[in-house]
């Protein structure tokens, strides 16, 4: 197994993760030792023969990780700047109370009420934004790109749906002015200078409106709960979630059900979806290079270059709807990775691939490297390429069938590789996650390409929308 792209990804995720918890300063003193000597061991490797030839390829892989943890560290410094710098975070120490226009970089999400430590938690819609202008002492009004968490309480009580609803119909990209009392970040390390609570009982003040790719995306989203609500209470509220990661319509029961059991990963867009969608596009593994592949682009006439390229629109179409988060790009990364290890039949190859995504991504968005939903994402594909095949071959030794060995060490590897983040994060262990997710593996394929299918006819025909919804929701 190659192992040598694996060590720089896992450098660079490490300072970068560091960095975050530290500063943008020592970020870039960090960033400057590591280049100075990664540059200092690829120097004194030049020229060199007999042993030093031999240890050549060595030199390479520390000074490729020496070079990658600086790059790491690089990247979390300008993420920690951008943190730093600007207004925000005195009117954050302060608790000032100011205006303030923000671009939304999410959907929001609704936070359901809980007890916790013996007390009551009221519901709360939350969403991640950036400060585009602020006002500050004086009436002064200043333009800055800032990071923070907005915070709307007071909508999830019963009688106040209409005011949850005005929050919930913003999409990404649109900017809203509003009054926000700015408090500190919950978190070291959490991308946000601030937390934005919204003062005052006023709804958002729309002073931009959202791109056309979000409203494409947005009315598609619409169309799905449109085209879900005729089903039952249950289904209504799960589809949307299994589609595009709409946990909107989730009830708190519900949401302890899937918690208990280990599932609320289904309600989550992962690699899983965008895996099983562009199974149906490219056919069954192992087949999808070959002139008699199966799936649905032999039937449409495409060729291997033009599948690929269908392949590509496909993960573009399929960032564009879930939104382009940093969480969604995650989960296209790594579902690719797993989906092109399944077509060539290669899963072992396919862990230096797996460390290029996880490189590219860290560096790419620094704030991955502190997302514990990353860290389940990269433990589960990795652990698909890796232990599954082994436990699978050892089932088949044993007289298990194919099939099933392949489901039963699929849902077991990957149950044992993240058990102890989920462990660490929900403070317990589910007796029964991996015979959950064993029932659950077969109804998640046909649930998301009925529900997807769905998802693509409801802005044009409400009723065969409505039927693909309704067949949907039968594995649901």
């Amino acid at each position: 197994m190659d192992l040598r792209l694996a060590l720089p990804a896992l450098g660079a995720w490490g300072a970068a993760a560091l960095v975050l918890g530290l500063s943008a300063r020592a970020g870039c003193w960090i960033a400057v030792v590591c280049g100075v000597f990664g540059g200092g061991v690829l120097l004194l490797g030049r020229g060199a023969g007999g042993e030093g030839a031999r240890r050549g390829g060595r030199r390479w892989v520390v000074a490729a990780v020496l070079v990658c943890v600086g790059a790491g560290a690089a990247s979390a410094a300008v993420g920690r700047a951008e943190v730093e710098r600007g207004p925000v975070p005195g009117l954050a120490r302060q608790g000032a109370v100011t205006e303030a226009v923000v671009e939304v970089r999410e959907v929001p999400r609704a936070r359901p009420s809980a007890v916790r430590g013996g007390r009551e938690l009221p519901g709360q819609l939350l969403w991640e934004g950036e400060v585009r202008e602020v006002e500050v002492r004086g009436g002064r009004v200043v333009r800055v790109r800032t990071p923070v968490l907005v915070v709307v309480d007071g909508v999830m009580e019963p009688g106040r749906e209409e005011r949850a609803r005005k929050w919930l119909r913003l999409l990404p990209t649109t900017r809203v002015r509003a009054r926000f009392r700015w408090g500190s970040p919950w978190a070291r390390g959490q991308r946000a200078a601030a937390v934005a609570k919204v003062h005052g009982e006023a709804g958002p003040v729309v002073v931009g409106g959202p791109s056309g790719v979000e409203r494409l995306a947005g009315k598609l989203r619409d169309g799905l709960r449109g085209a879900v609500a005729p089903l039952h209470r249950d289904a209504r509220a799960l589809l949307p979630g299994l589609v595009v990661g709409d946990t909107s319509g989730l009830t708190p029961e519900l949401e302890r059900v899937f918690q208990a059991t280990d599932l609320t990963h289904l309600l989550a867009v992962s690699g899983g979806n965008l895996a099983v969608l562009l199974a149906l596009l490219l056919g069954p593994q192992g087949r999808a290079a070959l002139a008699e592949r199966g799936g649905l682009a032999p039937r449409l006439g495409l060729s291997l270059r033009g599948t690929a390229v269908a392949g590509g629109v496909l993960c573009a179409a399929f960032v564009v709807v879930c939104g382009a988060e940093p969480s969604v790009v995650r989960a296209a990364g790594c579902g690719a990775v797993a989906l092109a290890a399944l077509a060539t039949g290669r899963r072992r190859s396919m862990v230096p691939a797996l460390a290029a995504v996880v490189l590219v991504l860290v560096l790419w968005e620094p704030w991955l490297a502190r997302s514990y939903g990353f860290v389940l994402s990269v433990l589960a594909t990795g652990a698909l390429l890796t232990v599954a095949p082994s436990w699978s071959a050892a089932l088949r030794r044993r007289g298990v069938s194919p099939r099933l060995a392949e489901g039963l060490a699929a849902a077991a590897a990957a149950q044992a590789v993240c058990a102890p983040v989920v462990v660490l994060l929900s403070e317990r262990v589910s007796l029964v996650g991996v015979p959950c997710n064993l029932l659950a593996g077969p109804l998640v394929a046909p649930a998301t390409v009925l529900g997807f299918g769905a998802l693509v006819l409801a802005p044009l025909a409400q009723a065969p929308a409505q039927a693909l919804a309704w067949c949907a929701g039968w594995p649901v």
